[in-house]
């Protein structure tokens, strides 16, 4: 029998880990809207929009907050590249030749991860947003760019991101916050198991043959985006009607643009 101290010591111990408050996912096969590029009225039949992390909520539906967390936010002075270079020059990834690294395809500089006290400083940088979210009524978060491993020049690689998505998603789950998983099926059941992530949303996985990974590892809590019809099309005759498909313009632009698409898959027959 164990003795009374060592049982009294042992629920002291249980009982001081702090208890996380309640949060939501979003509703699986639920009908998504990505509306990265600008915020507009969603179709009546969306029940998760997501939104940028300086924009208003829908007060009608579930809410994801996007941001960045491994890049620099793609506008506005407070977290673009410009106010990184300002404030936290040190806290960008550089080339040897001293410049910034910066992702090809949207022009955003690689934030350095590569060591536990860089981690640190950028996750409590970070803290403000999450919370603002919170604050905003953001019910989930959509941390971005999980692979910058890749264009980071090497100065750190997927074990880092690991590391920093562990202390961010910890403390998205303090905030009451659900955390997607963006993409990056590299991760496999480290991405739910180990991290944290609560569902995944995704991007061309069907095109990229990874969306087993995602459903594998997430079952229906996966939420996916194709930017092609091949892929659309196979995505809704493979799981459509069980997991969440959409079909949007690769840029992402908002309702009334010329070249704004918004497609769902047609009802199952």
């Amino acid at each position: 029998m164990m003795p009374a101290l060592a049982v009294l010591l042992l629920l002291t111990a249980c009982s001081s880990e702090p208890e996380l408050p309640p949060r939501e996912k979003p509703p699986a096969g639920g009908q998504l809207d990505y509306q990265l590029g600008g915020a507009y009225q969603p179709d009546v039949p969306v029940k998760i929009v997501v939104r940028d992390r300086s924009k208003i909520v829908d007060g009608r539906r579930y809410n994801i907050c996007y941001l960045n967390a491994l890049q620099t936010q793609p506008t506005g002075a407070n977290g673009g590249l410009d106010w990184w270079r300002q404030n936290h020059d040190d806290l960008l990834v550089k080339k040897p030749n001293g410049e910034v690294a910066i992702d090809p395809e949207w022009g955003e500089g690689i934030l350095d991860i590569s060591t536990g006290e860089k981690r640190n400083r950028i996750l409590e940088i970070q803290k403000k947003w999450i919370k603002d979210c919170k604050t905003s009524m953001f019910k989930g978060v959509e941390p971005d760019n999980l692979d910058s491993y890749r264009r980071a020049e090497g100065a750190f690689d997927l074990n880092a991101t690991k590391e920093f998505m562990k202390a961010f998603v910890q403390y998205a789950h303090e905030q009451g916050l659900a955390v997607a998983q963006k993409n990056a099926a590299e991760l496999g059941s480290a991405g739910k198991k180990e991290i944290g992530f609560d569902f995944a949303i995704t991007e061309d996985c069907q095109a990229q043959g990874q969306c087993g990974s995602y459903a594998e590892v997430f079952g229906d809590d996966f939420f996916q985006i194709e930017y092609t019809d091949e892929g659309f099309r196979k995505s809704c005759a493979d799981r459509g009607g069980r997991v969440s498909v959409i079909r949007r313009d690769r840029n992402i632009v908002p309702y009334g643009h010329e070249d704004y698409v918004y497609e769902v898959c047609p009802p199952s027959v």
